[in-house]
């Protein structure tokens, strides 16, 4: 966990909220307020505000993937290490140090609230993944035993 007291000085600061659902966008409000007081009360200026609905496994989020690859914003902040992902987290912040940008993490604590709706998602993903499979090889046979039968017909 990082907490400093100043973000690196030479680019912007981004402030990152994050919810699980569309459900929860009074929390992404809150959480969004609690970001905005810390860096006030830190006197950081220049700082973007992103705000994000998607899950915490979810390796797509097309806002958290912009702060990531953009080298102006030096600083990114969260108010929780899971509101950045569930998993893997050490590895972006050590990809950010090696780029010589910094995690900031405003609480060590973890949320427990998005924690059910993450383990759904990926019940859900790892269903969707079998069921396609399963789907998709009974599209395939069936489609073998329809072109087996139509050549059988030819003869």
């Amino acid at each position: 966990m990082v907490v400093v007291d100043e973000p690196m000085k030479d680019g912007r600061v981004a402030l990152y909220a994050r919810v699980s659902s569309s459900d929860q966008k009074a929390d992404l409000a809150k959480q969004l307020d609690r970001l905005r007081s810390f860096s006030t009360a830190k006197g950081w200026e220049n700082v973007e505000v992103v705000c994000e609905v998607g899950s915490g496994l979810n390796g797509r989020r097309k806002h958290l993937l912009r702060l990531l690859s953009d080298s102006t914003v030096r600083s990114i902040v969260v108010e929780h290490r899971d509101r950045l992902a569930r998993f893997g987290v050490e590895y972006i912040e050590a990809a950010l140090v090696a780029q010589g940008r910094q995690l900031v993490i405003v609480e060590s604590g973890e949320q427990k609230l998005d924690l059910v709706q993450d383990f759904v998602d990926v019940v859900t993903s790892m269903c969707a993944r079998i069921y396609g499979l399963r789907s998709s090889k009974n599209r395939a046979r069936r489609a073998i035993e329809a072109a087996a039968s139509a050549d059988n017909e030819d003869l």
